[in-house]
């Protein structure tokens, strides 16, 4: 029989609605049950494209005696950290702060009240290579609880004053360019110049980063900064952390020269690596940069579009329950779409080989630039020509496969990353589609997700909207608009901004320690109000927020220069607000430079 997540719009949460576990969603009936029961809360976060959420799944939750323990002992909830990623980061920074890394799915366990009081990620469902079974885990948990339950309350209660430490205590201090110097000092250390990236395996792209040093190359002409970024751009290009056959790149790589990567797909790695090689092919005129870009923007128009014009979130990493079996090829494969002589030349160039590269099977690659293949005889424009038509029809071949799952939530804030580097792309490249498609994204963020009065719901499924908006969600769709302002003669998306950026103010400014908060006022109270500096998978909050409101004042008008009485008050008031956030906050971005990409960002347009 379904569990209580049958309701939900979440297709992470309905992907657990038949589990024998009795999961809740989050909501106050559940943590009243566990306040009347005084039972612990298990607290599971996860995302419907996260791979080892589904080994978990299968393994653990699926399973009839783990879930029997789960529903004697404990009230289980389970979270979709993309539709409450105010609760993901909450119970995240707990779980790191206890055990010093995270990860998904999280797996969290709390007293009755919501404190977090000892977690983990994955567990196996039984002890295996030395790691403790998830059996094991709820067997201790449970015992813990009624054998020591003072213990337990007090163990909880240091890590809920250890979240509620604010980071941003401190005076304020005068801006410097001390963190941005600091963060290319980092980079440079940490840089791998043969094949890019920054530290070792697993290999992030880190797309926050190489846009600071993308910038300040503009400002400083050290040829090291550009050179960091071409090496990473060019080499993750070429490698199978990006979809060589339908464009788009995966999460990360888990060696240290971009060939295998985590399978799954995320809108916003794409949008964000989209903006990194425009940004790189404007300041080079690489071709290299302008392929990929292309192929992105245009895997993200075919394969994570909404009818409706939002953008999806995510493809999952399996099909047919096997990690990346939809995007792996034999020689025979490739042979049996493009016949023996182009397949010839095709496997030679991306490395397709009877022994493979990943499990058998091969992940298209190419572990040289084209020009240094040095086929004999072959032209390497002619052959590029070649390479694109066969391409083309191993993407065709490919699309009668059994497709990984998608996602199909529409988020705002991913949803702004992308309609931003659409609309500069459009303008950049002369590609009105893009345009197109930036515009009609906005609309329908706007009308599906919008209540007229500036105020917008952070999701969006199946023709359904759910939750409140967050930090990232507003400032992230107004850059995007000032973007949309920027192109086009419309006053309506610069009256949009304005009406996002005073819903920024009004409710999630922190005006006595400054910076903003990553949940409104009028949401819902958590354990504890965080602030959001750091840059996870994506940008922070507040870096969105102070890039947003630096933009919209620094934009002319709705009209192209037309300045309305209005607009003189707001204009300085939005630019005043940013740089108190920077003075707020300058001892972060010190500490952590790394860490704070999105704010370093900002910073570097305001020195």
């Amino acid at each position: 029989m379904p569990n209580q997540l049958s309701q939900q719009i979440s297709p992470y949460l309905l992907q657990h609605a038949e589990n024998p576990v009795d999961w809740h969603p989050w909501n106050a009936a559940a943590r009243e049950l566990a306040v009347r029961e005084q039972k612990l809360i298990f607290l599971s976060i996860g995302y419907a494209a996260c791979h080892w959420c589904h080994v978990m799944a299968h393994e653990s939750f699926q399973d009839g005696e783990i879930a029997r323990r789960l529903n004697e002992n404990f009230v289980s909830i389970k979270v979709d950290r993309q539709e409450r990623p105010d609760l993901d980061q909450l119970y995240m920074e707990a779980v790191q702060l206890m055990t010093g890394r995270g990860g998904w799915p999280l797996s969290v366990f709390l007293t009755p009240e919501g404190q977090a009081f000892y977690g983990g990620t994955y567990w196996p469902p039984r002890r295996r290579h030395g790691m403790a079974g998830f059996d094991e885990v709820l067997a201790a948990v449970a015992d813990t609880w009624q054998t020591h339950r003072g213990e337990v309350r007090q163990q909880a209660q240091r890590v809920t004053q250890a979240l509620r430490a604010d980071p941003w205590q401190g005076a304020a201090a005068e801006l410097s360019d001390e963190p941005l110097r600091a963060a290319e000092t980092a980079l440079a250390q940490s840089f791998d110049p043969r094949r890019g990236g920054f530290g070792p395996a697993p290999k992030f792209p880190q797309p926050m980063s190489l846009q600071l040093l993308l910038q300040r190359w503009r400002r400083t002409g050290e040829d090291a900064l550009l050179d960091m970024v071409n090496t990473t751009l060019e080499r993750m290009a070429l490698g199978g952390i990006y979809d060589q056959i339908g464009g788009g790149f995966h999460r990360y790589s888990i060696d240290d020269r971009w060939l295998v990567p985590h399978f799954e797909k995320m809108l916003y790695d794409n949008a964000l690596l989209a903006g990194c090689y425009l940004d790189a092919w404007q300041a080079t005129k690489k071709p290299l940069y302008e392929r990929v870009l292309r192929e992105t923007l245009d895997y993200v128009l075919r394969d994570l579009t909404a009818v409706e014009g939002g953008f999806f979130s995510a493809e999952d990493a399996d099909s047919e329950g096997v990690e990346g079996k939809f995007y792996l090829w034999t020689p025979a494969e490739v042979a049996a779409v493009l016949g023996a002589e182009p397949a010839a030349t095709f496997c030679n160039v991306y490395d397709v080989t009877a022994t493979g590269n990943f499990e058998g099977r091969n992940i298209p690659h190419l572990p040289n630039p084209l020009a240094a293949v040095g086929l004999p005889g072959r032209d390497t424009d002619e052959l590029e020509l070649e390479l694109h038509d066969d391409r083309r029809k191993l993407l065709a071949a490919r699309a009668q496969r059994v497709r990984p799952a998608c996602d199909d939530q529409v988020l705002v804030s991913w949803n702004g990353l992308m309609i931003d580097v659409l609309a500069r792309a459009a303008a950049a490249l002369n590609e009105p589609r893009w345009g197109h498609a930036a515009v009609k994204a906005a609309d329908f963020l706007l009308q599906a997700l919008g209540d007229g009065s500036g105020r917008l719901r952070h999701s969006w499924r199946r023709g359904r909207a759910s939750g409140p908006a967050f930090l990232d969600d507003y400032a992230s769709l107004g850059n995007a608009l000032v973007t949309l302002s920027r192109q086009h003669a419309e006053p309506r998306w610069h009256d949009e901004a304005v009406r996002l950026a005073d819903v920024i103010l009004e409710q999630f400014a922190a005006p006595r320690a400054g910076g903003f908060f990553y949940t409104a006022a009028e949401s819902e109270p958590l354990l504890v109000r965080k602030k959001d500096l750091v840059d996870n998978s994506a940008p922070s909050g507040n870096g969105l927020a102070v890039t947003f409101l630096l933009r919209l004042a620094a934009l002319g008008g709705p009209a192209h220069g037309q300045i309305r009485p209005a607009d003189r008050q707001i204009r300085p008031a939005y630019r005043q607000v940013a740089v108190d956030t920077f003075r707020a906050c300058m001892g972060i971005l010190r500490q952590a430079p790394l860490a704070t990409g999105q704010m370093l960002l900002a910073l570097n347009e305001v020195l």
